[in-house]
């Protein structure tokens, strides 16, 4: 007799046996994982999704006295607070990416080892839930450009360039997703990583123009280094377009986009390589 399944688990024969038909089917799933992570955060907090705009206004501030007023850092003669608030909300969902990401295997070992889904859902529900904080900020930094622009005389340009918000976060998500799949694959077996994941993410974000406009950097070496940071342009080119300030080419978006891809793709075969025996290290 020929039996017929519904459905029928294989384990994957090679690193690269990746069924993107199975992810897609499992959507519902997503959907649940990316509710849980922004309505069960939040829940029992007094001010709710209002602390996705407290975050930014407070590192804002701070940035303002320390590198504003004490350490006299240029903004390219964008007010400071649109300057800075620009840089945070760009910055905030790759680092929200990245680190959730990064915790896949270490905090889900319960789940993955009693349950069978595509274990690339987690990682994915994270980058997508970031979406929203990511978006709520964005939001909060638009108000915040319109009073400057209606209420003050100040020198902001933004220009058509904004049209490559889309395509901006696109890569922002590409970058967190991908670092943070390697990442979470090596942790598996080298823990003292977990160690290094914020001072990590601390030291690349002072390699990445956010608190200060690459135009400043006179060192040719350091300049040329910093360039070579495929976060840069996306950071650059989102100041340049929403404020007139920073630079922008394409050649560089493409060296992001190319670094982007690589890296994403890199992080998928490695995620999934881990995933076969990773329970029996965890």
């Amino acid at each position: 007799m020929t039996e017929n399944y519904d459905l029928i688990i294989r384990p994957k024969r090679h690193p690269f046996d990746i069924n993107f038909k199975e992810i897609w089917q499992y959507r519902d799933l997503l959907y649940m994982f990316v509710k849980r992570d922004v309505i069960t955060v939040y829940k029992q907090t007094v001010l709710g999704p209002i602390w996705f705009i407290i975050q930014p206004i407070m590192t804002t501030a701070i940035y303002l006295l320390v590198f504003g007023n004490i350490a006299k850092i240029s903004t390219d003669g964008v007010p400071g607070t649109l300057f800075y608030l620009a840089g945070i909300t760009m910055w905030n969902y790759f680092q929200e990416s990245f680190n959730t990401t990064a915790r896949t295997f270490k905090e889900n070992a319960n789940i993955f080892g009693k349950v069978y889904f595509p274990r690339l859902i987690m990682p994915l529900s994270k980058v997508t839930s970031g979406l929203i904080k990511f978006g709520i900020q964005f939001t909060f930094f638009i108000l915040v450009l319109a009073y400057y622009l209606i209420l003050k005389d100040v020198n902001v340009q933004p220009n058509m360039h904004i049209l490559l918000l889309p395509f901006l976060v696109i890569l922002m998500a590409m970058f967190g997703l991908g670092s943070g799949l390697i990442f979470t694959s090596l942790t598996t077996k080298y823990r003292d990583l977990n160690f290094f994941l914020q001072f990590g993410v601390q030291l690349l974000m002072y390699a990445t123009p956010v608190i200060y406009p690459l135009s400043t950097i006179d060192d040719g070496k350091l300049k040329m280094l910093i360039q070579a940071n495929p976060i840069t342009p996306l950071m650059e080119t989102f100041k340049f377009a929403f404020l007139g300030a920073g630079q922008f080419s394409w050649p560089s978006l493409g060296y992001s986009l190319g670094f982007a891809t690589l890296l994403l793709a890199g992080g998928i075969v490695v995620f999934h390589k881990t995933e076969k025996n990773f329970i029996d290290t965890v």
